[in-house]
């Protein structure tokens, strides 16, 4: 799956399952500041990866994860890892 694909799912999702308002969303938003998001969003979210990527999301490993960048760039490597 290409890196352009795997962020405009992720950006349909937000926009989807989440309601997070498509203006929104940028790279450098930051998830909990700018987009909102919870951590009843996060569990949500995490149902909502594995249901359409394949992959279960592991919380230890969003520790890092500040930024809807940083979020891409997760997915992007756990479905295509280098």
């Amino acid at each position: 799956m290409q890196n352009e694909e795997i962020i405009r799912k992720i950006n349909q999702l937000l926009v989807d399952e989440i309601e997070i308002e498509a203006a929104q969303i940028a790279p450098s938003a930051d998830l909990k500041k700018d987009l909102g998001i919870d951590s009843l969003d996060f569990v949500d979210l995490f149902v909502i990866i594995e249901n359409n990527f394949g992959f279960k999301m592991k919380a230890e490993e969003m520790t890092e994860v500040k930024s809807l960048q940083d979020f891409y760039n997760y997915i992007i490597n756990r479905i295509n890892p280098n």
